[in-house]
């Protein structure tokens, strides 16, 4: 492939090289090469981080300009809907409906900041000294680093791209090594829709070139990370070293607790969507089912017949339901928590190797019955069709299951009780709580985040995406 077919950083408005460029080969098809990435430096990302903070201040005055590039996006994003589902399932491996889907939402994402750049927050409140009012105003921080995960190449990027850009921020992206296509098309995209050069940055490589140069880059004001638990707290641990304000989500061990009285007709389905869509790579997926006794084998006979039915497959196959995993190293670690699972006790069903019809990081989802809490297939997170199910004495047993975690980013309950889905509701510790429908699955215009070693600092999405790509400043006046 020549140079000129090679996908350019972007850095200060121009379409840049890096030190080489590396292949971005399709999971469901090793055969096939989607294209190939510029690699970036050090000194690219300091390049670019210098073009935002020269962009900035022009970027957080233009108030219309703001909304209508936002709001363009959105409508260029619709206009490729089909296009950029089909790139998304090709470099990540979903299901080439999940991949509309989630383009989808990165309109939407895109709409709803439009709007909320017109609704930026502030208060006029008179002092408790006489003559003075004082005013809360609430500015941007300046240049706002974003490192994305290779699960939701371009909704996650749209979540963090369009706040940090409403609020008048200017932006720094690197996105994940393995699903580079996505946030370059989404660079095209706001070029095309009128930012500004050096307004938003783009500068793909490795995470221990790029992204390590990023977050110790002097030039940031705020960065935002999702990924890894691992990477994460890291990042946390550099940034708080020299007071640069982070935002970090960082995954989870989701439960879904089942009552004896649930209705399993409604429930399995959402259970077999929260666990094994997405090929279970959602840090909301639910990861340890909780049954109680009265239903358990109902449960486990029923729930492993549906998995075992799943059609596994090819992403752009319109028959498939699970597609392939993103990686051979993620598929490693998949086989390596089945095994793991076997030698702890528990029961497996399902997690073989299977082929397709064309090479491909291909495995059947897998269910570990029998398992215990205590489990490390219980305890760490996997992020792969697996999910493990635990059995409960009563209620309050499975409460203390669901809790016994060091995430919380997600838990969920199915039950036909008020009282025990109200309990659930305000005991379990988790970010989002889901009664009677899956643990993964959020809308756009409300707050995304966990508790514990789920995330770190404010809440993304929505309108509380304002905490954290804004600072508050307090004016007093006298007159």
């Amino acid at each position: 492939m020549a140079q000129s077919d090679v996908k350019l950083n972007l850095i200060d408005g121009v379409w840049t090289a890096g030190v080489g460029a590396a292949d971005n080969i399709n999971p469901s098809d090793l055969d096939d090469t989607i294209g190939r990435f510029a690699q970036g430096t050090a000194a690219d990302v300091d390049a670019a981080v210098l073009a935002a903070r020269r962009a900035q201040p022009a970027w957080s005055r233009s108030v219309q300009l703001r909304s209508d590039v936002l709001d363009r996006a959105a409508r260029l994003i619709e206009a490729r809907r089909d296009e950029l589902g089909r790139l998304l399932s090709r470099e990540e491996g979903k299901t080439l409906a999940e991949g509309i889907g989630e383009v989808n939402r990165a309109a939407q994402i895109f709409r709803f900041f439009a709007g909320e750049v017109l609704r930026t927050p502030g208060e006029s409140l008179d002092s408790v000294r006489p003559d003075v009012d004082v005013e809360v105003r609430r500015e941007p921080m300046g240049v706002v680093g974003l490192i994305t995960p290779w699960n939701f190449p371009i909704a996650i990027p749209a979540w963090k791209i369009a706040p940090a850009l409403a609020y008048g921020n200017t932006v720094v992206i690197k996105p994940a090594d393995l699903t580079p296509a996505c946030a370059h098309a989404l660079a095209e995209i706001l070029v095309e829709a009128g930012l500004p050069a050096g307004v938003f940055n783009l500068v793909m490589g490795r995470g221990r070139v790029v992204g390590e140069a990023l977050v110790e880059h002097p030039g940031l004001s705020a960065l935002s990370f999702t990924g890894s638990a691992e990477v994460g707290r890291g990042i946390v641990a550099k940034a708080a070293a020299r007071q640069l304000k982070v935002q970090a989500e960082m995954g989870g061990k989701n439960p879904m607790v089942i009552l004896n009285d649930a209705d399993l007709d409604a429930v399995l389905p959402q259970c077999i969507n929260a666990a094994f869509y997405s090929t279970g790579q959602r840090c909301t997926a639910t990861s340890r089912f909780i049954v109680e006794r009265g239903i358990l084998d109902a449960f486990s006979t029923r729930m492993s017949a549906l998995m075992q039915s799943l059609k596994v497959g090819h992403a752009l196959d319109p028959q498939t339901q699970i597609g392939p995993v993103v990686s051979e190293g993620q598929l490693a670690g998949n086989q390596r928590y089945v095994s793991l699972a076997r030698q702890e006790g528990a029961t497996v069903v399902g997690g073989e190797l299977i082929d397709g019809a064309t090479r491909g990081h291909y495995m059947r989802p897998a269910l570990f019955l029998d398992a215990t809490n205590a489990m490390r297939t219980s305890r760490e997170e996997i992020f792969g069709p697996c999910a493990s199910v635990i059995a409960a004495d009563d209620f309050e047993h499975a409460l203390g299951l669901a809790n016994d975690t060091e995430y919380g980013l997600s838990a969920g309950i199915c039950t036909r009780s008020l009282k025990w889905a109200r309990e659930f509701t305000r005991r379990a510790e988790a970010g989002l709580v889901m009664v009677n429908l899956a643990t993964a699955g959020v809308d756009y215009h409300v707050p995304f985040g966990g508790r514990k070693g789920s995330s770190y600092g404010p809440r993304e999405q929505g309108r509380y995406a304002v905490e954290f790509y804004t600072t508050v400043k307090t004016a007093y006046t006298a007159y």
